[in-house]
């Protein structure tokens, strides 16, 4: 069954839990995902990112989607990550994505605005959520340090204003983490999380939440963010899962990537205190 996001970050905004994304590549990976979400009983929220096209075709990517959310025995949020170019996420749109992300981080805040804007009217009309990033979340492999990494911070007054200006549904902002592997330990500013949670009323999201830390994760997903972005740590679970094992087929091999990118899901959705959906 396939569902928006608006009530699911509306329970984890007023409970204080989050809900992990979860990316899919294949259908390996979008049925893994799924069948943690039905053994636990909770929603999920599963992810395609257009970068990720170079994996996997877009008619490939929209098809496998659907498939598994619809067959799915719990809500599912059918999600585009990190849209970049607006014919792209109309398309998702139309072809029946749930909930889509505009990134126009890097554009000025006017331009951010204004991309925005236009994402969120044509989504609303149809019943589709929008999320958009203000501030940058930068790369992992150029992270050595909170002084030297590519991050641009999310400021509170910007944040506010970008929200109000736009209407968009949830909020990514960008408090210290980084996509991909890190080369040092990311240093989040939890104090500009709480800042930006009692400021607006936006859903906060988190991306790079891969290797970012226990510790780390579950303060934000107990402290003001309503869902934290998860890939890599699939890809490492699923090639640490198959490295270890002893198969003897194929088949071994796709079902141990299988086991290490579910167990990977399992311990997000305790350790994001998700189960508090349920209370």
């Amino acid at each position: 069954m396939i569902i928006t996001s608006t009530e699911l970050y509306k329970a984890a905004r007023s409970k204080n839990f989050a809900f992990p994304a979860a990316n899919y590549v294949d259908p390996l990976s979008a049925s893994a995902h799924v069948e943690v979400a039905e053994e636990l009983n909770l929603p999920l929220i599963l992810a395609f990112a257009q970068v990720h096209q170079k994996y996997l075709d877009y008619d490939e990517a929209i098809e496998i989607g659907n498939y598994y959310a619809r067959k799915a025995k719990v809500p599912v949020v059918l999600h585009l990550d990190h849209g970049v170019d607006r014919e792209f996420i109309f398309k998702a749109i139309d072809s029946g994505f749930s909930s889509v992300m505009i990134d126009a981080s890097s554009e000025s805040l006017d331009e951010n605005i204004r991309r925005t804007k236009e994402i969120v009217k044509y989504a609303h009309l149809r019943g589709v959520t929008v999320e958009a990033e203000i501030g940058h979340v930068g790369e992992g492999s150029q992270y050595e340090g909170k002084d030297s990494s590519n991050n641009i911070y999310t400021t509170v007054e910007e944040a506010d204003i970008f929200t109000k200006e736009t209407e968009v549904d949830s909020l990514a902002v960008s408090i210290g983490t980084a996509h991909g592997a890190y080369k040092g330990v990311p240093v989040i500013d939890f104090q500009r999380l709480a800042e930006l949670r009692a400021a607006i009323d936006t859903p906060l999201v988190l991306h790079g939440g891969s290797s970012s830390g226990d510790e780390n994760l579950h303060r934000c997903a107990t402290g003001g963010i309503s869902k934290i972005n998860i890939y890599t740590d699939f890809v490492l679970g699923a090639y640490n899962k198959l490295k270890d094992s002893n198969c003897q087929d194929y088949f071994q091999a796709r079902q141990a990537m299988k086991d290490g990118m579910k167990e990977c899901l399992k311990h997000y959705y305790k350790l994001f205190d998700t189960e508090k959906y349920k209370a």
